[in-house]
């Protein structure tokens, strides 16, 4: 048994292994609803870290735009606002010193 908690329409929205407070009921772990219910949120889950995966991809388009803009003279690097400036340059440190540590890597044979 499992405990739930369902909203007006009665539609599972948390599910739980001990009764908590604002349950409505407990149901069989091997009830359709709940398999249904666990898969749906099982592929929400994998969605939203299919998302985030992409979102992190998305960064690092976006800094190679902003180097191109800049190298280019359609925008100079001040003209972005400070936050953006300060980020950039940190995720630039971050990546010279990751370079850094790889190279030496390399070089001690690992």
């Amino acid at each position: 048994m499992v405990y739930v908690q369902r909203d007006a329409q009665g539609k599972l929205l948390r599910v739980e292994p001990l009764p908590f407070e604002g349950m409505s009921e407990p149901i069989a772990v091997e009830s359709e609803e709940l398999q249904n219910w666990l898969k749906v949120k099982e592929e929400v889950n994998a969605r939203l870290e299919s998302l985030h995966s992409s979102d992190l991809e998305l960064v690092r388009v976006l800094e190679d735009v902003v180097n191109v803009l800049v190298d280019r003279g359609v925008i100079q690097y001040t003209d972005l606002p400070e936050p953006a400036r300060i980020k950039l340059d940190q995720r630039a440190v971050a990546r010279a010193d990751i370079e850094g540590l790889n190279s030496l890597l390399k070089d001690s044979g690992e």
